[in-house]
């Protein structure tokens, strides 16, 4: 598969998962008598990625979020080359769907872009008023999470066909503990397409949603390796166990 088709998965990977995530809460999470709820959002941010890996999983990896392939670089897992190439097309993504988002949102004489269209944020833009140390731990503490179970559920010993329903499960307990504290992120691209829309204090506070993804990211990629990479057997003795193998 080509870079350019493998950016291109990345880029309309991206664009479902914002618009079916920031969707849900901007257009269903509070709809009268039958709004979704946190609940809801959650699921649906897990279900996009989800949906996403099985589609996209054999062309690009399926990273949709600029923190996952910085991890995943920093682990080894993924040439470092390659990682500008992936950012910029999850942000793009990103930005389109929050584009597209807004143009149906505002259809609605209900919509009001002042209700934040699930742009992160902390202080008094944080849903629960929390402060921006507390919602720094929360960014990296749960992006370094994501990706020690997404490093795990992609090794090579890891049962084979389950990493996106793993992955995608790991990411809707994120939202159910994070949305509360910053609308949760855990990716970059997330926070970028709606704070473009919003402007004004949500992109003041987008670098927050920046660094405390990509530290909790590289620490989760250097940690990974260090503490649960399979043990190298040398070459030598590899031919030993086998030669064992075949005399038993």
């Amino acid at each position: 598969m080509t870079f350019g088709k493998r950016c291109a998965a990345e880029l309309l990977g991206t664009f479902w998962l914002v618009f079916m995530g920031c969707g849900s809460a901007v257009i269903a999470a509070k709809f009268p008598e039958v709004g979704i709820g946190l609940l809801g959002v959650s699921l649906a941010f897990g279900l996009s990625l989800l949906t996403m890996a099985y589609a996209i999983g054999t062309v690009s990896g399926a990273h949709l979020n600029p923190a996952v392939s910085l991890g995943l670089t920093v682990a080894g897992r993924f040439p470092g080359r390659e990682l500008p190439g992936y950012v910029i097309s999850q942000i793009v993504g990103a930005i389109l769907a929050s584009i597209v988002l807004f143009w149906i949102a505002s259809g609605s004489t209900e919509f009001d872009l002042a209700n934040g269209f699930a742009a992160n944020g902390y202080g008094l833009h944080s849903p629960g008023g929390y402060n921006m140390l507390s919602s720094f731990l929360a960014e990296g503490l749960f992006t370094f999470m994501f990706l020690m179970i997404i490093l795990g559920v992609t090794d090579e010993r890891a049962p084979k066909g389950m990493a996106p329903l793993a992955i995608g499960l790991a990411l809707t307990l994120i939202h159910l503990v994070g949305i509360p504290i910053t609308n949760t992120s855990v990716n970059p691209a997330r926070s970028t397409g709606p704070a473009l829309v919003v402007g004004g204090w949500a992109l003041s506070q987008l670098w927050l949603f920046w660094l405390a993804p990509a530290v909790g990211a590289a620490v989760a990629g250097w940690a990974y390796p260090k503490l649960f990479a399979a043990a190298r057997v040398p070459e030598k003795e590899q031919e030993e166990i086998l030669r064992k193998d075949l005399a038993a």
